[in-house]
């Protein structure tokens, strides 16, 4: 493996799928659809969110954030991940390798956060429809935001850059792309600190707030039950078992992969279990969380007729 000199590594072996060369090519067509339909869906959201004054409402001011988010969150790891899928040399830069972690755990935990507040936020606009302006009006949404953010910066990037020390040879990767449970690993070093520092992070920013996503979820089936029309709790139905879906899929996952001691590495399951949270839950979000919503699906109507006239006339 290349180095700098004596002190500093160069780049890192990431082997990926390597073990399995025929199927590299397949893997590699797949991953690519996926991250195309990721781009462009997020991006709609994005730009329709921003531009349609119909959705201008908390609900989609947190679906542009995670948006936004799922668009740098994909776009850290799967382009390397497909150029490693076609190249012999599978290799990845130190300083890449190092921003792939430090960005993949800073934006797994503000999506974990961002998760927990729009359930809140679907929480107070079913359970209390009445105060939903007042409880969550533009300024508090703002707050609201820029705490998520902030916290997820300082219980993940921080934490991490204080006690990652030098990485030990051999500088050999078995993953699809670089995070820190991986790297705990290549720590030549007692780890003990760094896991329980982990597992704190991960409790703070996977198990509370997938408790406050079920204890959301609770209230807001509670109050479905309540309705009167049968049609009325089947669609309301349908909508929250989606959500739930894709929510436990990308906690429990990320459980799995942050909050286990370093003695139960898997370096095959692992990698499918980080294609689920990395590749596959950013292009299921804005699936999910709009493409299947009335309100969006009537801008995006609205939006492509009145192109389609600009263009015409």
């Amino acid at each position: 493996m290349r180095r700098k000199n004596k002190t500093e590594v160069w780049e890192f072996i990431l082997l990926g799928f390597s073990d399995h060369p025929g199927l590299e090519p397949l893997l590699f067509t797949i991953v690519f659809f996926i991250y195309v339909v990721t781009l462009l869906t997020n991006m709609v959201i994005l730009v329709l969110a921003i531009a349609d004054p119909h959705l201008h409402t908390p609900m989609y001011f947190f679906l542009r954030h995670l948006a936004f988010l799922n668009l740098c969150y994909t776009t850290t790891v799967v382009p390397k991940m497909l150029s490693n899928l076609i190249s012999t040399k599978k290799t990845i830069s130190y300083h890449l390798c190092i921003a792939q972690t430090y960005i993949s755990l800073f934006l797994g935990a503000a999506e974990c956060v961002l998760l927990a507040v729009m359930a809140f936020d679907r929480y107070v606009a079913v359970c209390h429809p009445l105060r939903y302006t007042t409880i969550m009006n533009y300024h508090i949404c703002v707050k609201i935001a820029a705490v998520s953010w902030t916290i997820s910066f300082l219980v993940s990037v921080v934490p991490l850059f204080l006690t990652l020390p030098p990485l030990c040879e051999p500088y050999v990767i078995n993953h699809i792309f670089c995070e820190a449970p991986v790297l705990l690993h290549m720590i030549c070093t007692d780890t003990s600190l760094n896991e329980l520092l982990m597992l704190i992070g991960g409790a703070g920013t996977l198990m509370l707030p997938f408790v406050l996503v079920l204890v959301s979820y609770g209230y807001i089936i509670g109050a479905i039950i309540r309705i009167r029309s049968t049609e009325g709790r089947r669609k309301a139905f349908s909508t929250c078992s989606s959500h739930l879906t894709v929510v436990t899929i990308y906690y429990g996952t990320g459980m799995f992969m942050y909050m286990r001691p370093k003695s139960s590495y898997s370096p095959e399951n692992d990698k499918l279990i980080s294609v689920f949270y990395a590749v596959i839950n950013p292009m299921l979000n804005p699936i999910i969380y709009s493409f299947r919503n009335k309100e969006f699906k009537a801008s995006l109507m609205r939006n492509f007729r009145w192109n389609t006239l600009s263009k015409a006339h």
